[in-house]
């Protein structure tokens, strides 16, 4: 008995579980996701092989910014197959991931299968924090999500790239719901304890322009406390 699971990659592919599924309703494959939602991925696996599934054939989707890489669906994938106790399935990875809806059927006719040699989740980069000068928290509850927060990552993240600021100097972090939802989107800056609401792409910008460079909170968006 062979299965076929569409594996959400990024939080942006979690957001978009009601379209992942309607892919899968031909086809009768299922969803999981690696992070952000349920079921995770190692649940998803655990189901099938409880069910007697032979063979699974994994195709990640990433559609939003700030996803893992590809390399990081076969680790995960691995690291269930080495602790799995009892009967387990053949394990088949598509080579790429597909960063629409409309490549499914291009990207999961190429597969490679997991041996259980693959690289584990630890390494010694992986070690201690980054030593970032500023945490910047990203609500992605429902309504900053419906009103645009994933456009602001972006935006965030081309800023920052135009800035040269990278891990060593801001730490993006996606978070639940902040919840002053009346000014979605909301963000806030750590550890100077700045919010920011109504937060649209300009304003991610001038964030990383004004505040994140040169230490100037962005007045027209930033909350009270």
């Amino acid at each position: 008995m062979n299965a076929t699971v569409l594996v959400g990659m990024s939080v942006a592919d979690a957001d978009r579980r009601d379209e992942l599924l309607a892919a899968t309703r031909e086809s009768g494959a299922s969803v999981a996701f690696l992070q952000m939602a349920d079921p995770s991925l190692s649940q998803e696996l655990t189901r099938l092989a409880d069910a007697g599934v032979t063979t699974v054939t994994l195709v990640g989707v990433d559609t939003g910014p700030l996803g893992p890489g590809h390399s990081w669906l076969r680790r995960i994938a691995a690291y269930w197959w080495r602790q799995r106790t009892g009967t387990r399935p053949e394990i088949l990875v598509a080579t790429r991931l597909a960063d629409s809806l409309a490549v499914l059927p291009e990207v999961a006719s190429d597969t490679r299968p997991i041996t259980g040699d693959e690289p584990g989740l630890t390494s010694d980069a992986w070690e201690q924090p980054t030593a970032h000068r500023h945490q910047v928290n990203i609500c992605r509850g429902p309504r900053c999500t419906a009103k645009g927060a994933v456009d602001n990552l972006r935006a965030l993240i081309l800023a920052m790239l135009q800035h040269e600021l990278g891990d060593d100097d801001v730490l993006l972090v996606q978070t639940g719901c902040q919840f002053p939802c009346n000014r979605a989107p909301v963000l806030n800056l750590q550890p100077d304890d700045v919010w920011y609401g109504d937060v649209d792409p300009a304003a991610a910008t001038a964030i990383v322009e004004s505040h994140l460079t040169r230490g100037q909170p962005v007045a027209g968006h930033r909350l009270n406390r």
